[in-house]
Parts: structure tokens; C-alpha cells; sequence
């Protein structure tokens, strides 16, 4: 459920109609509902009810907005971060430096540093080379750093070949045949604390079989550390949990996913973190945009000319990802069309074919469950600035980024005097 509804024939977030934030932002912008956020964060957290203490770390690359992040905070969330930055945003919203979490599988000295110094709660360790390199790191600095080490379980995610993570032939964590002796020879290290495995197959999951399939190799894993003297007190499930972008499509729950992990982990004794990201903010978001203008080309549909663009909205480009397109006051009647932006790139197409609301120039629509991954891969290519992002919390809205126009991101750069 989410809380874009239509009142009296007007899409609203909450109790704000899109329009008056249209007029009052302008478009395109992001706009973030907090009663969706607070929701999808609490169904999250009564489906592990049945789990002893589990650690819920926001995945920031999917949303890493400051508001966004305060209101996960608000609930009880740590942070599932990838980079310096990420980490720098999760602490500036407020979230405990031990309820961090750092992955990422090309981490910087400056990044491992930064970690440390932050008094992070725990390193995924992606790599044997890099376990050594901030154990070094951490005797140097008189620190002990807690760690997991993420394996690769070889495990298809069954979802989009970009999105897949732990097949043999993905770049992330460990082969699981190496597993329990790079793990060995880690907890040997003076600086490190090795905890458990971490293990993440991709991202937006549409079974929960690929999910007990590696669950069940880590139990696995963990019995064989345990077998051979290694403590393990913690493990890391991941993230990857999907949403529905499809009006009547069909996901697990996270009741269900719960109850599976609930099942699969009982003996492990142990304490698990989990690092949802789309499965909180994907629904919780819109892409509202405005009809620039329609135009014909041979006999086929019309082109549906939208202000937003695959700068402002990736996925489709990337991922050939379905959204949603609605009108934000539907008249009723349904038209074919090809939805496409404004950049100079055959990619810049958000749907082709696609029977949606009839738009015509001036109308506003909206790309739903944009939420998640949305502005957070932005860029500003086409000399096109940076779409401003909004928060609804009941009848009332704010503005939580600015729009940068293409200006100011010309302000940064600097002709030099040879020139």
C-alpha cells in the first residue's frame, strides 16, 4: 500500500494534491510520501518479529536523501552504506555510528579510514586482499574493527542481469569453495574481529527461492567456521526484497520473506542484519512530470513528450525497467502511446506502447514507485540541472533538495587563463 491516492479526481500524496505542488515547485520533481515510508519501514520490522534482536540497515544507495533518511532513523533504522559519502549522510541524519553498516566491494584507503574513525558497527569485507589491508590499517590506529566477510554463493537472483550480485561471475565477496579459509586466515589478523558471513544476491527479487538457497549455503558455511573452532555471532542476509512496478503484479511479502528467514536460520544462533532499501522507499516515491507537447510520426502511436528525462529517471534506460505512468487527473479515457523525454538519446524512452491515462500537452503525470533508485542516479547530462525533491507529511510538504539548475552546476567549472 502507499499513500498516492486519487481525491475527487486528483492524484494527491497524502492530503496534498500533486498539482499545488506542482505549481509551487514546479516540474519535474520528486515527491516523497513519510507516511509510506514509516509504513513499509514497520511492515519490514513486525515480519522479523519472530527473530531474536535482528539489525535493520537501510540500503542509502537506494534513497540517500537526508529527510528520507531522518524519517528511517525516526523508526529505528541503522544504515546499510557503500561509500564515504553515503556514510557521511547516514551520520548526518542522525543514524548511530554503530548501527552502520560498510559494503561495497572497491572501498578506499581514505573510505576504510573514514570507517574506523567513525566507530562504524561493522565492515563488510568484500575481498581477502582488502580484510588484510584494514586490519593494517586498524593496528595502526589502535583499533579493533568488527567485520563480516561476504561470500559469493553462486546463487541466480533470477532479476535483471545489472541487478544480479552473488553468481560466481558478479564482482561481490568471496567464491563460497574459499570461504571458510579466508575466514580463517582474517580472524588471525590482529585488528579484526571477524563476526560472520554477509551474503547479498541482488536486487528486486521476485522469489523467495533464490534467497533460501543461499541462506541455506550460508548455514552451511557457518556450521563448517564453527567446526573448525571460528566464532561466529552474526550474519548478514542482505537486502534484495522487490516491489511491484506493475499495477497487479505480484511480490513475496515481507511477511513471507520473514517467516522463510525465520525458518532457514532457527539454529544458527546468531544475530542478523538485513539491509532493505527498495522494499521501504520504492513505493513511497513519484517522478511527477508535465506533457511538454504530443507529436506524430508515420502511423504509429503519437510520441508522448514529458519534461522528465533518463536524467532524472534512469531505470528505464539503463534496466528497460517498467513504471507505472498515470495521469495526475485522469479523464477517463485510455490512449497508446510512446512516452519519451526530452534528451537528445533514442534511450530517453520511458514506454513504448503503453496504454495509459490520455495526455495531452500541459497535463501532469507521474512515473510511480520511483521512490527507490530514482534520484539518487541522476545526473545532469544535456547541460539539464537536478530535479528538486519534495516530502508530503499529511497536508503539509517541503522541499528536501533543492533543484540545481544547470547554472550552477556551471559555476563549478573554470576556464583557465591559457585559454
Amino acid at each position: 500500500m502507499d499513500h498516492f491516492q486519487l481525491k475527487n479526481g486528483v492524484l494527491h500524496a497524502e492530503d496534498v494534491s500533486l498539482p499545488t505542488i506542482a505549481e509551487a515547485v514546479g516540474t519535474p520533481v520528486y515527491v516523497y510520501s513519510r507516511a509510506t515510508l514509516v509504513r513499509h519501514a514497520r511492515v519490514f520490522r513486525e515480519a522479523l518479529a519472530n527473530l531474536a534482536d535482528p539489525h535493520l540497515a537501510f540500503a542509502v544507495k537506494a534513497n540517500p536523501n537526508l529527510a528520507v533518511l531522518k524519517v528511517l532513523q525516526q523508526e529505528g533504522f541503522g544504515a546499510d552504506v557503500v561509500s564515504g559519502g553515503e556514510l557521511t549522510r547516514a551520520l548526518a541524519a542522525g543514524m548511530v555510528p554503530g548501527d552502520v553498516v560498510f559494503s561495497g566491494v572497491g572501498k578506499t584507503h581514505a573510505e576504510l579510514v573514514q570507517g574506523l574513525e567513525t566507530g562504524i558497527g561493522q565492515f563488510n569485507i568484500e575481498s581477502e586482499e582488502e580484510g588484510y589491508e584494514l586490519a593494517a590499517i586498524a593496528r595502526r590506529m589502535g583499533k579493533v574493527a568488527a567485520c563480516a566477510l561476504r561470500v559469493n554463493p553462486d546463487v541466480d537472483a533470477r532479476t535483471h542481469e545489472k541487478i544480479s550480485t552473488g553468481k560466481r561471475e558478479n564482482k561481490f565477496g568471496v567464491p563460497l569453495d574459499r570461504a571458510a579459509a579466508i575466514y580463517a586466515a582474517l580472524a588471525g589478523e590482529d585488528g579484526l574481529e571477524m563476526r560472520g558471513p554477509a551474503v547479498h544476491i541482488g536486487s528486486q527479487l521476485g522469489e523467495l527461492e533464490p534467497l533460501e538457497t543461499a541462506f541455506a549455503k550460508v548455514g552451511a558455511l557457518i556450521a563448517d567456521l564453527r567446526a573448525e573452532g571460528l566464532g561466529v555471532t552474526h550474519a548478514d542476509l542482505g537486502g534484495g526484497l522487490g516491489v511491484p512496478y506493475k499495477a497487479g503484479e505480484f511480490m513475496p511479502s515481507p511477511a513471507e520473506y520473514g517467516a522463510m528467514v525465520a525458518r532457514v536460520t532457527k539454529a544458527w544462533d546468531v544475530r542478523l542484519t538485513f539491509e532493505p532499501g527498495r522494499v521501504i522507499a520504492g513505493n513511497a516515491g513519484v517522478l511527477l512530470t508535465r506533457v511538454i507537447r504530443s507529436k506524430r510520426s508515420g502511423n504509429g502511436p503519437p510520441f508522448v513528450i514529458v519534461d522528465a528525462a533518463m536524467n532524472d529517471l534512469a531505470r528505464p534506460a539503463i534496466y528497460g525497467a517498467w513504471h507505472d505512468i498515470e495521469a495526475v487527473a485522469p479523464s477517463g479515457e485510455k490512449a497508446t502511446a510512446h512516452i519519451v523525454g526530452p534528451i537528445c538519446e533514442t534511450g530517453d524512452t520511458f514506454a513504448m506502447d503503453r496504454e495509459t491515462d490520455a495526455l495531452v500537452a500541459g497535463d501532469l503525470a507521474v512515473f510511480r514507485t520511483a521512490g527507490a533508485y530514482g534520484a539518487t542516479m541522476a545526473s545532469s547530462y544535456n547541460s539539464r540541472g537536478f530535479v528538486p525533491e519534495v516530502l508530503v507529511d499529511g497536508d503539509r510538504f517541503a522541499v528536501v533538495a533543492e533543484r540545481i539548475p544547470a547554472d550552477a552546476i556551471m559555476d563549478a567549472e573554470q576556464v583557465p587563463d591559457w585559454l
